[in-house]
């Protein structure tokens, strides 16, 4: 039996598991110049909720009755072209399949040198998105205080460990004790901030960044956001990579408008996704694992096993039920 996850219908809100269906696939082989690959790891992550509406976006909404699609890491179990053999693993943007066929060059073949989850995370889509969001509009420079929202996620993670390499003060915002105690004693940012149990934002932003906030990677949006930017710096810049407490939102959320405050502060609000930096992956990359060798990026991920639990693990990562990158590994 070959299963498959499709999206049986459109949320309105939280998903649940209702708005996916497990069904049976029909069995494939691969044809001149493809690959019949097995999955090994498929990535779950909060872009994918935008993609469940109908509403426009960056990338094409998932079809009703078609399986969902993201990144995975599969082994190949059939080759039909001369760059890959049986055994290989490979990277590519694949459906919610155990087995399927794929076109030999929409997938990259991997080093087994590095933890094949790795290319999921920290050397794949999170670890880039950490990168180049940091580098090319935070642009931070040594000394200055650099506050992070979903600080314990697989984005906020990296963001964390690169402000320290550049020399920055810390300040990382997660949703428990534990994951904060990982972030303070593990990854060793300056200072912690709980926001289900502090009570004042905007006062905690000021008790934590005491010189104001030079850099905010934005990986939130919401509430948590509003209190950082009341204590923005002159020139902050603020990166706007996801806003996952609003991604459920059954209404156009209203909020402080920072217009007025951007201009009183001459200060640099970009949105950005990790696509508009393709063309320099390899650099990325290249750094990345650079940094890992050397012992400077410490990476966590949680990975849940079978392949039956994709919609319960997606659904999780809007319960904040994850610390690093949140992966579903397929029963060997």
């Amino acid at each position: 039996m070959n299963r498959q996850i499709i999206l049986k219908s459109r949320p309105v809100g939280l998903p649940t598991t209702a708005n996916f269906e497990i069904t049976e696939a029909p069995a494939l082989s691969a044809k001149e110049g493809e690959l019949l690959v097995k999955a090994l790891f498929i990535s779950v992550d909060p872009y994918m909720r935008s993609r469940m509406s109908d509403a426009k976006s960056y990338v094409p909404s998932f079809e009703v009755g078609k399986p969902m699609d993201g990144g995975v890491v599969a082994e190949v179990i059939e080759s039909n072209h001369p760059d890959f053999v049986a055994g290989d693993a490979v990277l590519g943007h694949l459906q919610w399949r155990e087995i399927q066929s794929v076109n030999a060059q929409h997938v990259t073949k991997l080093d087994k040198a590095a933890p094949l989850s790795y290319y999921l995370g920290i050397l794949g889509m999170p670890g880039l998105t950490a990168y180049f969001g940091m580098n090319e509009i935070g642009k931070p420079v040594a000394g200055e205080t650099v506050v992070v929202s979903g600080a314990a996620g697989a984005v906020g993670m990296v963001v964390c460990q690169i402000a320290r390499i550049k020399g920055c003060r810390v300040v990382a915002i997660a949703g428990n004790d534990d994951k904060n105690a990982y972030l303070k004693n593990v990854l060793k940012v300056d200072e912690v901030i709980n926001y289900k149990t502090e009570k004042k934002m905007k006062a905690a932003i000021a008790r934590t960044c005491p010189d104001g906030v030079d850099v905010y990677y934005d990986n939130v949006g919401g509430e948590i956001s509003d209190a950082v930017f009341a204590n923005i710096n002159k020139f902050a810049r603020i990166i706007l990579c996801g806003q996952i407490s609003m991604y459920n939102a059954t209404e156009v959320p209203v909020g402080p408008r920072p217009q007025p405050l951007m201009v009183k502060k001459s200060a640099l609000m970009q949105g950005f996704i990790v696509s508009n930096y393709s063309a320099r992956f390899g650099e990325g990359i290249h750094q990345l694992a650079q940094w890992l060798g050397e012992g400077k990026l410490t990476y966590q991920e949680t990975i849940v096993e079978g392949f039956e639990t994709l919609p319960e693990t997606f659904i999780g990562l809007f319960h904040g039920k994850n610390t690093g990158k949140l992966l579903v590994k397929m029963k060997d």
